[in-house]
């Protein structure tokens, strides 16, 4: 009788090595579907963070004033008086505000919008409280108010008002509306007649009627005539633009006792659109029209925008944008003054421009150049990451089947047949991931994933187990350890040698091409991270292993063998960490490269914001507008006013002739500006060289560049020669003063720069001057007040400019480029620093059977369990702190090591690099994180170990160790 032999042990078999199989497949496929989702999406990524970036700059750079104004002057109607008030400006202005809505080119998706429309009537004059209301009695008396007038499409409805309405557009009277700030200045009253008589606006004699008061917080909606219906559009975050752009609209100035100007109070009322026309008609006067178009674009258009081609597109869009408008308002008419144009009954000019979106998308575009470094960066330490993950997993799985290969090799199984064979077990996983990274890759918004990256990606994770068994089975002698080892030393110099090669190669090379302008991968900045990388394990494998020693010898001399034998094995054990080694040292020197670079951008964006305003506040062009400045100097807070002026001038030797080159002539306030800031460069250089002090003689005493104390110089100015004595050299640090960065900021950058006190320059005119700036000290300036007389908006350029501290820096902290350099690095060093947790993880499993072998036949010998943990602890700690210093190292000096490929000054500006800001904390946290791990890898494994009898890991014929 044939005995049948069961094949149940047979199927138990093959279900044993299935399930052993599951673990390797499931972390293949997952590595594979976050790799290639990365690679897949990444080109992708970088197009919606630019386009990020773009949306947010152009909304900073919309946030005091439209991106495009176009404007237009007209005439009072060709009608009689008694019409004036029968004529609806809004109507007539309606048609051109379409005709310009409507230019805007087709390839911007509807991003250009109109904002609003404005009139502003020159200053007329009226005094405040003693008007006669409806039972009100006598006001308590403000006194003299200029009170200007404006007409605005996106002036608040009905909502924001308090007290009253909005005023009409029909009837025929002056009615008036301000805001309940200006009603508590000016004690004004809800029906208060106002009697406006000429100002700025001359011939006019009318009466005011206040019909209500408004809130200048933002709140409320959009008033609801035609022109207000398409202001609505510009949403909730622009409710208050109106009150950035006209501030007396929200407060009313007061001027200073016994102004030049005759009044106590400056202010702004609404009006109807009826009484402009009805204004105009009475005065005769020419007005000015103000159109507001804002670029507003969504996050597909930015993005398609954002690159380096989309950039010189928008610039032609918005160049041909101003001449396509102009044309189809009114034809191709050259502007000479006349009016040839027409707005409903309105003689017109043509339309003006004017925008600053051109200068900002270069810069922008400068900014994002050195942001894709920043970014492609992570992105590709991220990968190298994954892929040292990957080859941590096949080594892991190539070890732990050793054995049942070699079994098979020695049965006569080919070496290439078995690396073929688990290349088919394991290509199902890979297209499972595959198929997930893609798939997830397409679910993202954008344009369609990067296949071929992909299908390289997970065509390297693929080949890397059959090459890796393919290795480990090819020559017996390669596992038995019969090589040469001079051999084997040599080819290590060699392969070290040509890592730090390349490596320097790749840095050259980087400095010296830069970054690829176009989007998508950079192949060259792809290799950078893993060529550093590579090069800093080579050298830390060379090192650390001798201080380890030196601990270990030292440690020979005490009583006990753990310290001994666990150094003794980390320093032997050195070149068998390098793939862990390498894997934590890129993580880390990305997470400190990311962290320095953030930091860096945050400090250096708030002292160029400190460059350019140069003190708590400053007015540039003060020489222009002594008013102003007068004024800003007595608002409520300013402790102290220093005035800096800047002249050009060529000086020439008094003795010899020869010419000492263009320079800038600069005056300061020393003692003042000593008082105000007691550390400024400029004021101790002036007060240490006694220029301060008593003026001696009439020659000019300056402190000079490049020239030597004694030295005279002479300089013509209107004919007439001005001596100048060099008193000493110039100060290196007064190059970089912040008193100076207003007027450095914005007039001829030049090589030399002569210094003097303000009261030397009593000679030269104040309109000789090419710009001055008038610093404003102190902690707790009223800037609602100060923004007042000097509006941020920059299209009135005559009133002069007011920079204000707290208001740049608070415009550098919400820079949404920043934002988006952060949270995109912050997304790719979590990912990578999880990948590096598997990856040691995976790596003290492959390691973890040498360590019990050596810790069982320490215990046969009679080694406690604290022992056993101190031992494992003290083996792997060399290695973490290597990787830590080498990870730590490299990061910090990636800055560096990049060079022009990197500079960080595009995004800060100011005088000079930022200083470095590395991210300690973000350092401390990556370095305790990877000590804690350590810590909970040794707890675990001396858990198992005390569980794990002696017999199952002393085993007979092993040498693995």
């Amino acid at each position: 009788m044939k005995v049948r032999r069961s094949a149940r042990p047979l199927r138990w078999v093959a279900v044993r090595e299935v399930r052993a199989e599951v673990p390797l497949l499931v972390c293949l496929a997952v590595l594979v579907a976050l790799l290639t989702a990365v690679a897949a999406a990444g080109p992708g990524v970088l197009d919606r963070l630019a386009g990020r970036a773009l949306a947010s700059r152009l909304e900073q750079e919309q946030q005091v004033e439209p991106g495009i104004l176009f404007s237009a002057r007209f005439e009072p109607a060709d009608s009689a008086d008694a019409d004036a008030w029968a004529s609806d400006l809004a109507e007539d202005l309606l048609p051109v505000t379409e005709v310009i809505a409507n230019a805007a080119p087709d390839d911007l998706d509807g991003g250009l919008v109109h904002d609003s429309t404005r009139v502003e009537l020159p200053l007329l004059r009226t005094v405040a409280g003693t008007g006669t209301g409806t039972g009100t009695g006598t006001g308590t008396g403000a006194g003299e108010v200029g009170l200007g007038l404006v007409y605005a499409s996106d002036a608040p409805g009905r909502g924001a008002y308090v007290e009253g309405r909005p005023p009409a557009g029909s009837g025929k009277r002056v009615e008036i509306a301000v805001s309940t700030r200006t009603r508590d200045a000016l004690k004004l009253r809800l029906g208060q007649e106002l009697p406006l008589s000429p100002g700025a606006l001359e011939n006019v004699q009318a009466t005011a009627v206040v019909v209500g008061f408004f809130t200048a917080d933002g709140a409320g909606t959009k008033s609801g005539d035609a022109e207000g219906a398409e202001a609505k559009g510009a949403g909730a975050a622009g409710e208050d633009r109106l009150w950035h752009e006209v501030p007396l609209l929200a407060g009313p100035s007061r001027f200073p006792p016994r102004s030049a100007a005759g009044l106590d109070w400056e202010a702004r009322a609404l009006v109807a659109p009826g009484t402009v026309t009805a204004l105009q008609a009475q005065a005769g006067a020419v007005l000015t029209v103000t159109w507001g178009m804002r670029l507003d674009l969504d996050a597909r258009t930015a993005a398609r925008f954002a690159g380096e081609r989309g950039q010189g597109e928008l610039q032609r869009l918005l160049v041909r944008y101003p001449d396509d408008a102009r044309s189809v308002f009114c034809g191709d008419i050259a502007d000479f003054g006349g009016m040839f144009c027409e707005i409903g009954p309105h003689p017109a000019s043509t339309l003006q421009h004017s925008t600053h979106l051109p200068d900002a998308l270069t810069d922008f575009g400068r900014q994002w150049r050195q942001g894709r470094v920043v970014i492609s960066f992570a992105l590709a330490s991220l990968l190298v990451v994954g892929l040292l993950a990957a080859a941590v997993t096949a080594l892991l799985a190539v070890r732990r089947s050793l054995d049942a290969h070699r079994l098979q090799r020695a049965r006569g199984a080919s070496a290439t047949g078995l690396a073929l064979a688990r290349a088919v077990h394991t290509a199902p996983a890979v297209l499972l991931g595959l198929v997930a990274g893609i798939a997830a890759a397409r679910s993202l918004p954008g344009p369609s994933p990067a296949y071929g990256q992909a299908l390289l990606v997970a065509g390297l994770v693929w080949l890397l187990l059959p090459a890796l068994t393919w290795h480990a089975l090819r020559d017996r002698s390669a596992r038995t350890g019969d090589g040469s080892a001079p051999f084997a030393a040599g080819r290590r110099l060699a392969v070290e040698a040509v890592v730090l090669l390349l490596a320097a190669a790749g840095v050259v090379a980087l400095r010296t091409r830069g970054t690829a302008a176009e989007a998508g991968p950079d192949p060259l900045l792809a290799a950078v991270p893993a060529l550093l990388g590579l090069a800093t394990v080579a050298l830390l494998v060379r090192c650390y292993p001798l201080p380890v020693r030196i601990l270990a010898r030292f440690s020979a001399r005490r009583r006990g063998v753990v310290a001994l034998i666990a150094l003794s094995r980390a320093a032997k054990e050195a070149p068998a960490r390098a793939l862990a080694l390498l894997v934590l040292v890129v993580t880390l020197a990305g997470a400190v490269f990311g962290g320095f670079v953030a930091g860096t951008l945050a400090e250096g964006r708030r002292e160029a914001a400190g460059w350019q305003v140069g003190a708590d506040a400053s007015y540039l062009g003060a020489h222009r507008s002594p008013a102003v400045a007068e004024r800003l100097a007595q608002v409520r807070g300013v402790r102290e006013t220093v005035s800096v002026r800047q002249l050009r001038v060529d000086p020439t030797s008094a003795t010899s002739g020869s010419r000492y080159g263009i320079a800038s002539l600069v005056g300061i306030d020393g003692a003042r500006l000593r008082a105000a800031a007691p550390q400024s460069p400029a004021a101790r250089a002036l007060d240490a060289a006694g220029l301060t002090g008593p003026r001696p003689g009439t020659d000019i005493r300056v402190l000079a560049t490049g020239a030597r104390s004694g030295d005279r110089l002479t300089i013509t100015l209107h004919g007439r020669k001005m001596p100048l004595r060099v008193t000493g050299p110039l100060p290196d640090d007064v190059l970089q003063d912040p008193a100076l960065g207003p007027l450095r900021g914005t007039t001829p950058s030049r090589e030399r720069l002569l210094l003097a006190d303000n009261r030397d320059l009593t000679a030269i005119g104040a309109g000789d001057f090419e710009g001055s700036s008038l610093l404003l000290y102190g902690p707790h300036l009223d800037v609602q007040t100060l923004r007042s007389l000097v509006p941020r908006a920059g299209h009135d350029t005559a009133v002069g400019e007011l920079r204000i501290r707290s208001e740049e820096q608070a415009d550098a902290a919400a820079d949404g480029m920043i934002s988006v350099l952060r949270a995109a690095h912050t997304t790719c060093t979590a990912l990578a620093v999880l990948l590096a947790l598997l990856a040691l993880v995976l790596e003290l499993l492959l390691s973890a059977e040498a360590r019990g072998r050596t810790t069982a036949y320490l215990r046969t010998l009679g080694l406690g369990g604290r022992a056993t943990t101190g031992l494992h602890l003290l083996q792997l700690l060399p290695m973490v702190v290597a990787a830590v210093a080498g990870g730590t190292a490299l990061g910090l000096t990636l800055p560096a090591l990049l060079g022009p490929a990197l500079d960080l000054r595009e995004f800060t500006g100011g005088p000079a690099a930022p200083t470095p800001h590395p991210d300690l904390l973000l350092t401390a946290a990556l370095g305790a994180g990877l000590g804690m791990l350590v810590v909970v890898a040794v707890g675990v494994e001396t858990w198992i170990g005390r569980r794990r009898g002696l017999g199952a890991v002393l085993r007979l014929g092993r040498n693995g160790d």
